[in-house]
């Protein structure tokens, strides 16, 4: 483990379970605007800003910009209400792959396109709100969302850590592996438990396909 300082993780589809709440919240949100989404156009979104990606698919016109926050606000107040009825569930071993890595003395942090609000909301049902991970990076924390590298750079200056060739970054999107790809970091790994399959996966620049974020120990196996 002495090549690996960080390892930064997302969250809906990485670490948290993704039941189809984000998808519908934000395609019901856009539609109660009178802005249809096709499949096409939320799987191209999928992994980036929620608050970016709604202005990119809000029409032009002179009020676009309301229109895109009022519409971001609704998705806000309809995710939450559907995490808070419906509970919320980490992946099987997120946990566990958790403590293993910092026991290994490797830091760990979140990264997530979801703003503060909507990412306590989560921790806190989950219970990842008592130092289980060294730093948690939302949307609203950087300038640009991903394919940018702003999250993980975030994560690198928040837990200290200067070179991304010590850096692995873990996401079930291709926007998630763009932005590894662009931070320059020395493992960027795309898991199958979450947003996007094997075959758009592979399609984006990366290191390594897990079928889910148990197997990541195995990459760094014990000497």
């Amino acid at each position: 483990m002495n090549e690996l300082d960080l390892i930064v993780l997302d969250l809906a589809g990485t670490t948290v379970e993704d039941r189809g709440q984000v998808a519908d919240a934000f395609t019901t949100a856009l539609a109660a605007s009178g802005v249809s989404v096709t499949p096409g156009q939320l799987q191209g979104v999928r992994g980036s800003s929620k608050r970016q990606a709604v202005l990119e698919l809000v029409p032009d016109g002179s009020d676009r910009a309301q229109r895109a926050e009022a519409v971001y606000h609704s998705f806000v107040e309809r995710l939450a209400k559907r995490y808070r009825t419906e509970g919320v569930r980490a992946m099987p071993g997120a946990e566990h792959v958790f403590h293993w890595f910092r026991h290994k003395g490797v830091r760990v942090t979140l990264n997530t396109g979801f703003d503060r609000c909507i990412t306590e909301l989560l921790l806190e049902a989950l219970g990842w709100t008592n130092h289980l991970v060294d730093a948690v990076v939302c949307g609203d924390d950087v300038k640009c969302g991903r394919p940018a590298p702003d999250l993980i750079f975030r994560a690198m200056e928040l837990t200290g850590i200067t070179n991304p060739q010590r850096v692995a970054s873990v996401g079930d999107t291709t926007l998630d592996l763009q932005a590894g790809y662009n931070a320059g970091v020395r493992w960027n790994i795309g898991v199958l438990s979450g947003a996007h399959d094997r075959a758009l996966l592979e399609q984006a620049p990366h290191s390594h396909l897990l079928a889910d974020i148990t197997q990541l120990p195995s990459l760094w196996p014990a000497v």
